[in-house]
């Protein structure tokens, strides 16, 4: 009886979390797309189009700040997670850059608030004024996560080099694009590995 009692809780739990979850995705989705539109984005306005309360809203996020930095932070994981299952796919470091590349400029072209906060385009609210720093580091920290992994021979100075360097060029990019995507990714590919200066392979057993 106590068990059935205790089970019946945690799936009462299960639910109210997954029914949180839904409505909190709804609601980020809802604010990207206003966002996106250059539209104002306020409370009243977004709570009347999700269809919920103002409370609601607050309860969940704290304020506008708090909905900003929860967009963002999804917009980066979503933008992070992909660079970094291109970077993963490949079988060898000039492929597995050009991958990455290609799939960062994919994404930004195809979600413009990851353009913005890429480029610092007045492009989204100040509420998300944290300009290009934080989503350009965080890049930088996954690729060379990556490259610590698949070549745990190199320098970690060559890797936060080659790295970083490879974001900022992803950014230049964007901001002033130098060829088509295709083209950009081998380039800059090509540089990341003349600043590692060693072999295109990935060291065996890398994977994971």
């Amino acid at each position: 009886m106590k068990q059935r009692v205790h089970y019946r809780r945690v799936q009462r739990r299960t639910m109210t979390r997954r029914a949180r979850d839904h409505l909190r995705a709804e609601v980020l989705d809802v604010a990207e797309r206003i966002t996106v539109a250059r539209e104002r984005l306020s409370m009243p306005e977004l709570a009347r189009r999700v269809g919920v309360s103002r409370q609601t809203l607050y309860s969940e996020f704290g304020d506008r700040e708090g909905l900003a930095a929860a967009l963002v932070l999804r917009a980066t994981d979503r933008f992070l997670d992909r660079i970094e299952a291109a970077l993963d796919g490949a079988a060898d470091l000039h492929a597995a850059w050009v991958a990455a590349v290609h799939a960062a400029l994919t994404e930004a072209e195809e979600n413009p608030l990851i353009a913005a906060l890429l480029t610092g385009e007045d492009a989204v609210p100040s509420a998300f004024g944290t300009g290009s720093g934080p989503i350009v580091a965080a890049a930088s920290e996954r690729a060379a996560g990556f490259l610590r992994r698949v070549r745990p021979d190199l320098a970690d100075a060559d890797v936060l080099l080659a790295a970083g360097t490879a974001a900022r060029l992803v950014v230049s990019h964007l901001v002033l694009p130098g060829g088509p995507p295709d083209r950009v990714a081998a380039d800059v590919a090509t540089v990341v590995l003349r600043v590692l200066d060693g072999p295109a392979t990935l060291s065996p057993g890398a994977r994971r």
